[in-house]
């Protein structure tokens, strides 16, 4: 799949074997925090509907964008449904925040960066869901590998606009964020989500 190579290049680093390992452990803390996940993003995205009034092509995507995940949400509420795993409140990783604390709080820079951190959330996504899917059944399979293709749309679209509205190259701000990125990754962490970095003992 080629915007999988893509985005294997754009990351800086692969998922780490560990946390795969201990994301067949814990199934079910895996679908719950999946589930807020595609919450989040769809909040995300409305977010920056509602931020960014001016800009149709953000505003465009971002509904798609909103309208998929939401959909998401519900395939996997679904399935928790199905294997009686109940949807509850969850604390976050550190990861999203890890990131966005990096962004900057003057615009276009705010702008840019946000929809960086969104690409990387994105990618990572598609990622994980291509490296947990040969280990998974075939339902969970199925359902993983048919998020691939959105997944990846999303990346794309987030830095798309990333590169649309910063009136320069981008590359800098991608380094950046790309190292802080791999380092939420590979680095340990006392929490299993499903943008954890290495689990390691609380």
């Amino acid at each position: 799949m080629d915007v999988l190579n893509e985005i294997h290049e754009f990351l800086g680093c692969e998922t780490p074997d560990a946390w795969v390992d201990e994301a067949l452990r814990q199934p079910e803390i895996l679908l719950i925090d999946h589930a807020h996940c595609e919450k989040k993003a769809a909040s995300t995205a409305m977010t920056l509907m509602f931020r960014y009034v001016d800009r149709t092509d953000l505003l465009n995507k971002m509904s798609r964008l909103a309208r998929e995940e939401l959909i998401h949400f519900e395939q996997v509420l679904e399935l928790m449904e199905a294997r009686n795993v109940t949807y509850c409140h969850m604390s976050p990783a550190r990861y999203a925040g890890g990131l966005r604390q990096h962004i900057r709080t003057h615009e276009p820079g705010r702008l840019v960066d946000t929809l960086i951190v969104g690409a990387f959330i994105e990618a990572r996504s598609c990622e994980r869901f291509a490296k947990l899917a040969p280990h998974l059944d075939d339902v969970l399979a199925k359902f993983y590998r048919s998020l691939l293709k959105s997944e990846g749309r999303h990346y794309q679209d987030y830095l798309g606009l990333a590169a649309d509205y910063a009136g320069e190259p981008i590359d800098e701000r991608v380094a950046m964020f790309r190292e802080v990125e791999a380092e939420l990754i590979s680095t340990p962490d006392t929490e299993f989500r499903f943008h954890s970095g290495v689990p390691t003992a609380a």
